[in-house]
């Protein structure tokens, strides 16, 4: 099997190439950058490209069997006006290109990512792929960013709308931005903690695209994140504890919106999410908790 992945020199996409190419894929990725960061074999190739863009891409992903799409700008960044119409138009024009260029002949799936900010920020309340959007900022964005990707179903394409929960993984991702403070013994939960904490270890993420490329009765809205979340004050907890760092300095709420801006806001919001139809299905997480997921990264 032949598979496009845009977005494919993100912390995501750079891991996901590698594990494809070694369960045999074909890959062809595409990304911003003038050449791949890693070394591959003859099973690859890369296609440097803006996505929100039309272009000769469009010819190369129109000849593989399935395309992930991991396009789009970071959301930890200030959110000035400027910056969040980015976030929104490199996502929904990038996913827009990308249904363009489906071949209705031979592409059987599309892996769209969306995130776990189209719930909102919702307390306590268990979360799986039936429950409804919120209506801020990012539940905005998610929504139309899912619609988008649906529009392929018109082409008789099955779409998977992702929906990450916070990436854990070594050398980038989530990881990198929370542990310094720890470091330097400042570490603690944002708020008052008492916010779930959706994540997913990002080994597990990639079998999880893997298991929806192999896997038809998937489709639609779909939580890609481990299946116990956490309270943010449990995480700083985990974190405290493998590093051996205090964890009892908070970052005060009103602190973190004031730096931060509406960035902080989302930050501060909680998402008690599940992956109802993943587990339905049969996958099987490697690292179902958060302390096998930490321990992991952190002690290696």
């Amino acid at each position: 099997m032949h598979i496009f992945i845009a977005g494919g020199t993100g912390f995501v996409g750079e891991r996901l190439t590698r594990r494809l190419l070694e369960e045999g894929y074909r890959v062809t990725a595409s990304g911003t950058r003038p050449a791949f960061p890693m070394e591959t074999g003859e099973s690859f190739t890369y296609v440097p490209a803006d996505l929100t863009r039309k272009g000769a891409w469009q010819e190369a992903l129109a000849e593989t069997d399935a395309v992930v799409n991991l396009v789009g700008k970071t959301i930890f960044h200030r959110w000035t006006k400027a910056y969040k119409i980015q976030i929104r138009e490199s996502r929904i024009r990038s996913t827009r290109n990308i249904v363009d260029a489906l071949d209705v002949s031979r592409q059987g799936v599309l892996i769209n990512a969306s995130a776990v900010g189209f719930y909102g920020s919702r307390g306590d309340t268990v979360l799986d792929e039936t429950s409804p959007p919120g209506d801020d900022f990012l539940s905005e964005v998610g929504k139309n960013w899912e619609s988008a990707a649906l529009e392929a179903q018109e082409k008789k394409v099955r779409v998977v709308c992702a929906r990450f929960g916070i990436v854990l993984g070594k050398g980038g991702g989530a990881v990198e931005k929370m542990v310094p403070p720890f470091r330097f013994l400042v570490g603690g939960p944002l708020g008052n903690g008492t916010q779930w904490f959706p994540w997913i270890h990002i080994e597990d993420l990639c079998n999880a695209v893997q298991w929806g490329i192999t896997h038809p009765e998937l489709d639609g809205p779909v939580n890609f994140c481990a299946p116990n979340p956490v309270r943010n004050k449990e995480m700083a907890r985990i974190i405290g504890r493998l590093l051996k760092r205090p964890a009892f300095m908070p970052a005060p709420a009103f602190a973190v919106r004031l730096i931060m801006g509406e960035l902080g806001t989302a930050l501060l919001s909680s998402q008690r999410c599940i992956p109802g139809k993943l587990l339905s299905t049969g996958f099987h997480f490697t690292y179902p908790d958060m302390e096998s997921a930490l321990r992991e990264i952190l002690q290696a």
